[in-house]
């Protein structure tokens, strides 16, 4: 009998306990989900109506005067304007990982032409061998050894000489990134030391001084 019995406890647990699982089906149960309309948020889809905010928008500007983190201030400077970028600078600054990534972008779109070891005898001049009649810029020689790190952002931005713009493959970061990467190779070749590490402190003089501090940051 007490066998009986324990069989049927059991089972009337077992029961319970599977009538009271979720069978897939959302549940607003009250007193069983703590604030159901936040744990089940309703989604709006970009571009349409919401009525949460005053202008019923979903798609919400960035909150003006700030920076997406790991973002500078949106470049304003114009193509030709060469004294200012001669001053013009980051306040970014890159750790290890950060530089070698760097060389990784660096070798895809400036060793074809500038070559890995930075000399100007990527594959496209080769010696004299290559497509290139005339070598592109060594930059670990006297010209570019110690270039203001805003004309080389320039050069990438827009293009110099033969070399063309890269504006639309490299975001602000990532120009900065090969930058970094150059400047720390030219400090280990008789160039300036290294100010763009992570152990440095970031220079006073900007691009987020030089850019326009009312501007909406970039995502």
């Amino acid at each position: 009998m007490n066998r009986t019995k324990s069989i049927v406890v059991a089972s009337l647990l077992v029961g319970l306990g599977l009538t009271a699982c979720n069978s897939g089906g959302m549940r607003r149960n009250p007193g069983k989900v703590y604030a159901p309309d936040m744990t089940y948020s309703r989604a709006y889809d970009a571009y349409t109506y919401n009525p949460n905010f005053e202008d019923s928008l979903t798609s919400r500007k960035p909150v003006a005067g700030t920076v997406a983190m790991g973002h500078e201030l949106p470049d304003h400077l114009k193509e030709g304007d060469t004294l200012a970028y001669k001053s013009y600078n980051t306040a970014l600054r890159f750790s290890e990982s950060d530089l070698k990534e760097g060389k990784r972008i660096f070798d895809i779109y400036c060793g074809i032409c500038h070559g890995q070891k930075l000399d100007g005898n990527g594959p496209l001049y080769n010696d004299g061998n290559g497509k290139f009649a005339a070598a592109p810029a060594n930059l670990l020689g006297p010209n570019y050894l110690n270039m203001p790190v805003g004309q080389m952002y320039a050069a990438i931005k827009y293009g110099k000489n033969k070399m063309g713009s890269y504006a639309s493959q490299l975001d602000i970061k990532q120009r900065w990134m090969i930058i970094a990467y150059i400047k720390k190779v030219q400090s280990e070749n008789n160039g300036a030391a290294f100010t763009m590490g992570t152990g440095t402190p970031a220079t006073t003089d900007t691009s987020a001084k030089a850019a326009d501090t009312t501007a909406v940051a970039k995502h």
